[in-house]
């Protein structure tokens, strides 16, 4: 009777839970339902309102989703995020991200805080999870996977087989929509406008996002956009997740996927064990991929783990697994057809010789035909369940691996340095303070030297001591995130590449960004430090912005990533070519005038072409000659978004300097200018192939004249930011002036230079006179993404009047 008894009590949960799970189930709304359409169907697509809506009613619908805005987006739009789990997990989420920030902190690696202020030992197997982020089209026009990230979480929330059941019972899912929800709008408000016409299909004649375009997803340790704010608080301050998969489209007529492991070179700070768990996680999905049929999946190519500034390349610095995925593009939302002399065309790219020809790393190679947004989102579907797969299954190792990781973090390397000092009293303090505000948003340790403190600044002599001053800042290298410390501080070392031609290879993005180089703060590494137990206690953590700024006798700002200061004592009416041109470098030199609450005139080539150049300034951002003159081509846009400044614009720009404006160009637009205003200016790097010189995006040192207003400010020597740049030689020094050169000595500070001393001693910066007016040639990119604090100035002391 017993036996019996257990037997119908067990029977009866099994049906209560049964019906439990059909209730919750039952009224779940499908995209389809909400949308009125399938996502990811072919010529239909979701704006941002529509994306959030459907999120906002699986929230309300389903007890394993729980939605939440991260913070506004540039253009004021919330940023959400949703978080998919069990529903025991969705109610305890708050206990389970502590657990993982203990996980993730090994001052407090086994215990975390409870409410009733006693600590509990965290339990690897049951209370930590493995979190999961997967975000989803960064780039907008790369539009399926916002799409297909509502099938995703619709899937998630209603199925009830036991493989979801165990994916939802292990992790906590931090689904991102999208990481650039303006951008979204804008390829969605576009292809509607397009569809049905001969332009459908194409990309936004705008950039689409505000200010970087397809460089939001190169501001991971700088910082500049809200969206990268919102995403970067949400990991390194509040989850800490152990996998971050980035989903990204790429070409037409390369592979259907591309996936880890990624090819050479690693960089050297990234932990071996995170090369090796990347590596693990994409041969499974791309072992999923194929055993569902799909060919053309491709590994060990194209894309590197190098380079930080990436949304699933800064994670390898905080401990975290990167992931991503580049699956073949339609044309947005529309199909098309891919014949397999397209493939066969193609030019090789790192990894891959043919797209046709079987290899290890391309086992069953795709030859052409239809080719949807529906296929791309089932390759995405594949691959994202995949990653769910091995973080459920594995989850203990992964929680331990994330635990050891950070906890070897805070061992001694004999190799490293012990801190790097930020000094007291230096120049541009607000540049300081933004340095320090960018580390300690992404969740480093920075703290005041409230004494002064002995220190040895050389690795060959740790007995050589030298006195730091009271007021400046250290920042600890043996801290949890030890590889994100190393990495933005140190200066990078590339290693010299070459193709079986001769050639430099070219990196996948660039090879060296050393933060305080680029921002130009006086920094030190420190080696060894005096007594420092003794002196712990003078060491005062730093715990917000303002605290630093006021060590820095700066005045409290409102806010986090507050506008900085105007820098500019005069008044200048300031014009920004603009245009169609969809220029990245455009949109970095409005977010500089912006944060400095500089005013500015957006000018379109109409502008140009009808003589509206009233002003005092004219900035040409860099935009090759042909795009600057022609713009788009008719043929691919309409009428009104073509043309260029055309000829007759540029004969109103030589009006505009002759009459006493002031001429302000950036790197690939000086070209156009010497060439029409005739000036005695020759880039000594025209027509060099990569066999003799190549420089991919690395910080130079300049040797500056100090004697120029436009080096007002200045020491003798600067670093600056070249990326594929121009180095001039000037045949007449009366008519051009040059006010910064590429240093003879030292020349390279971080990344690659290869055939450097072509470029030795070559101009970099110059100022011409023409009529009563300036033209003022950067042969490099003083904005570069925002980044290059260091050379701002030379913008701004430019824009005087």
């Amino acid at each position: 009777m017993t036996k019996l008894i257990c037997r119908i009590a067990l029977l009866l949960v099994l049906i209560n839970s049964s019906l439990t799970l059909f209730a919750q189930t039952e009224n779940i709304p499908s995209p389809k339902s909400v949308l009125g359409f399938n996502p990811t169907d072919d010529k239909t697509i979701a704006d941002w309102k529509q994306i959030t809506n459907y999120f906002g009613k699986l929230d309300a619908a389903s007890a394993r989703v729980k939605v939440q805005e991260i913070g506004k987006t540039t253009l004021g739009k919330p940023q959400i995020v949703a978080f998919i789990s069990s529903v025991d997990n969705i109610k305890h989420l708050g206990s389970i991200q502590q657990a993982s920030r203990a996980i993730n902190h090994p001052q407090t690696i086994y215990s975390i805080d409870r409410r009733d202020g006693k600590t509990e030992t965290v339990d690897m197997k049951g209370r930590g999870k493995t979190v999961v982020a997967i975000s989803c089209s960064i780039h907008s026009t790369e539009i399926v996977a916002s799409q297909m990230s509502m099938l995703l979480a619709y899937q998630l929330a209603t199925a009830n087989d036991p493989e979801t059941k165990e994916i939802l019972n292990n992790t906590i899912l931090l689904l991102i929509p999208s990481a650039n929800p303006d951008g979204i709008d804008i390829v969605a408000d576009w292809y509607r406008k397009t569809l049905g016409t001969k332009y459908e299909g194409s990309s936004p004649p705008e950039l689409y996002h505000h200010y970087a375009g397809h460089d939001n997803n190169r501001d991971w340790f700088m910082l500049n956009l809200a969206e990268t704010r919102n995403i970067t608080k949400l990991f390194w301050q509040e989850w800490f997740p152990q996998i971050v998969y980035d989903v990204h489209q790429q070409g037409q007529n390369g592979a259907r996927m591309t996936l880890p492991p990624f090819f050479d070179p690693p960089n050297p700070r990234i932990s071996p064990l995170i090369i090796r768990e990347l590596g693990l996680i994409g041969y499974k999905m791309a072992a999923d991929l194929q055993s569902a049929g799909q060919a053309g999946v491709t590994t060990n190519a194209t894309y590197d783990t190098w380079w930080h500034g990436g949304f699933r390349s800064a994670p390898y610095y905080h401990n975290s697994i990167g992931i991503l995925s580049e699956a073949a593009s339609a044309d947005l939302m529309t199909p098309i057809t891919v014949k397999k002399e397209d493939l066969a065309r193609r030019n090789p790219t790192r990894g891959i010789v043919s797209m046709l020809e079987n290899a290890t790393n391309i086992p069953d190679p795709w030859e052409g035909g239809r080719w949807a947004p529906s296929d791309i989102a089932k390759a995405e579907m594949i691959a994202a369940m995949s990653v769910l797969e091995m973080a459920s299954k594995f989850r203990e190792r992964y929680l331990t691996n994330a635990r050891n990781l950070a906890s070897a973090n805070l061992s001694p390397d004999p190799l490293a340095p012990k801190a790097f000092i930020v000094y007291a009293g230096q120049p541009n303090g607000e540049r300081v303070s933004r340095f320090l505000e960018i580390l300690m948003w992404q969740g480093m340790e920075v703290h005041e030297m409230t004494r002064e403190l002995e220190v040895a600044l050389e690795q060959d002599d740790l007995d050589k001591f030298g006195e730091i001053p009271a007021g400046s800042f250290i920042v600890f290298v043996n801290q949890a995130q030890k590889p994100n410390v190393l990495s933005l501080f140190e200066k990078q070392v590339y290693p010299q590449r070459f193709n079986a031609d001769g050639e430099a290879e070219i990196p996948y993005d660039v090879a060296g960004w050393t933060l305080p180089l680029q921002m130009g703060v006086e920094y030190a590494e420190a080696w060894n430090i005096k007594d420092l137990e003794t002196h712990r206690n003078t060491l005062k953590t730093v715990v917000n912005i303002n605290q630093a700024r006021k060590a820095l006798n700066l005045k409290p700002t409102k806010g986090d990533f507050a506008k900085l200061p105007n820098p500019l004592k005069s008044n200048p009416k300031i014009g920004l070519y603009k245009g169609w041109a969809n220029s990245m470098d455009e949109g970095w030199t409005r977010l500089v005038l912006d944060n400095h609450q500089i005013k500015f005139t957006s000018l379109m080539d109409d502008d140009f072409r009808d003589g509206s150049l009233e002003y005092d300034a004219i900035i040409l951002p860099s935009i090759r000659e042909n795009l600057l003159l022609k713009g788009r081509n008719d043929k691919d846009y309409p009428k009104e978004y073509t043309g260029g400044i055309t000829e007759n614009g540029v004969k109103n720009l030589k009006t505009f300097v002759e009459n006493g404006g002031k001429l302000i160009c950036f790197d690939e637009s000086c070209k156009m200018v010497i060439e029409q205003f005739e000036l005695p200016v020759k880039n000594v790097l025209d027509g060099k192939t990569r066999k003799e010189f190549y420089c991919p995006g690395s910080i130079l040192n300049l040797d500056v004249d100090r004697r120029f207003t436009l080096a007002k400010g200045f020491g003798q020597q600067t670093p600056a930011y070249f990326i594929s740049s121009a180095a001039y030689e000037i045949s007449d020094n009366k008519k051009v002036k040059s006010v910064a050169k590429y240093a003879d000595k030292d020349l390279l500070l971080s990344g690659w230079v290869y055939g450097g001393d072509l470029i030795k001693g070559k101009t970099a910066l110059a100022e011409a006179e023409y009529g009563k007016g300036k033209i003022v040639l950067f042969g490099f990119n003083p904005q570069h993404r925002g980044q290059t604090f260091v050379t701002f100035p030379f913008i701004f002391n430019a824009l005087e009047k």
